[in-house]
């Protein structure tokens, strides 16, 4: 039996996206983003994928998670349509960068 290797990275990318859609967004793109790939930073920011994001307490990413979110990755999306949030850091999130596609909150 001839055994071949297949990595997660020689999928093609509409694969790659189911996989990541069904993973907690927030989790995924503290994750993922900026790992110096090239081809997972454009998928990530598909607005198929980060259209909707919820960024409350059903995420794991909470104290220095939460800052490097919030100053590296949450400035760098583009396509955010709606944003959950929880009251304490609403603030916070919504100074840190412009929304142009913003229409729920």
């Amino acid at each position: 039996m001839c055994q071949s290797n297949i990595y997660l990275l020689d999928l093609p990318n509409e694969i790659l996206l189911i996989f990541i859609k069904k993973l907690h967004k927030v989790d995924v793109l503290y994750s993922l983003f900026g790992i110096n790939n090239g081809r997972l930073d454009i998928l990530l920011q598909e607005d198929v994928f980060i259209n909707t994001l919820n960024v409350t307490t059903a995420s794991s990413i909470t104290g220095v998670k939460f800052d490097r979110f919030c100053t590296q990755i949450l400035p760098q999306t583009r396509y955010i349509k709606k944003l959950i949030l929880e009251p304490t850091p609403m603030e916070r999130i919504l100074l840190l960068s412009d929304y142009p596609n913003l229409t729920y909150l």
